[in-house]
């Protein structure tokens, strides 16, 4: 049975970083690059979607724009899943780990179903799969960035049904640590009084209804590294998201 860590931003540094530390430890782990638009990697590509098809090949062919191409290469890999996908996979082992490297377009985890679809196939044929997602650092600062990084997150959860991390990311450029602290686990009543200081009054409703989606999903963002390599959380982050892997068989 294959472990899979799906990441759903593209993060190059996080999958260097974790390429890394497995080969530290003597696991085996294969990087798969499914960014169309990618370009360059500091560490080993096992796969490579731009052998299938590239971005820069659609644009200049068919005329797309960066979200249109970007969109029909996805297509593309839908489509070749029992194929071109299938015949790769062939070449691992059961106890390998692979991690996906997928372009950080929010809507292919949010609404677009081609990221759902892959899920599903790889769940049909018996894999276990974990999502990693990554939120900027900036996004939490304030609490209307914060409620907007949770639904965003929240729309990932949802769409993917998958064992789920969150992590943020650039720490390092944070000026202020404490504003990041208060929202790693806030008090919902702390949320919704921020949030209407913020807001104009007719939004109270609203405000009130977005807490609770937070309150009761329980999105957190406990895990934090440094945009260039990960600081003094170390690997806590991968032990977590390995046992939330293996807690999907």
């Amino acid at each position: 049975m294959h472990n899979w860590l799906l990441v759903l931003q593209a993060v190059s540094t996080y999958c260097s970083s974790l390429y890394q530390h497995c080969e530290t430890l003597g696991r085996s782990i294969h990087i798969v690059n499914l960014d169309p638009a990618a370009e360059n990697f500091n560490y080993p590509v096992a796969m490579d979607i731009r052998e299938l098809i590239s971005l820069d090949d659609v644009m200049e062919e068919l005329g797309f724009g960066p979200n249109g191409g970007l969109s029909y290469c996805m297509e593309h890999l839908e489509e070749n899943l029992d194929e071109w996908l299938a015949e790769e996979l062939d070449n691992y082992l059961d106890d390998d780990y692979l991690v996906f490297y997928w372009p950080g377009q929010i809507e292919l985890f949010s609404h677009v179903p081609m990221l759902r679809n892959f899920v599903e196939h790889l769940n049909r044929k018996n894999f276990n799969v974990c999502g990693v997602y990554w939120l900027d650092s900036q996004f939490i600062t304030d609490v209307t960035k914060f409620v907007s990084g949770c639904m965003a997150s929240l729309s990932a959860m949802v769409q993917l049904e998958l064992p789920h991390v969150n992590i943020l990311s650039k720490m390092d450029l944070v000026t202020n640590k404490r504003d990041v602290e208060n929202y790693l686990d806030p008090e919902p009543r702390f949320l919704l009084s921020e949030l209407n200081e913020w807001m104009a009054p007719w939004f109270k409703k609203l405000n009130k209804s977005l807490i609770e989606e937070v309150k009761y999903l329980l999105v957190q963002v406990p895990i934090r590294c440094d945009h260039t390599k990960l600081q003094w959380m170390d690997f806590e982050w991968l032990n977590i998201a390995w046992l939330a892997l293996f807690h999907s068989t």
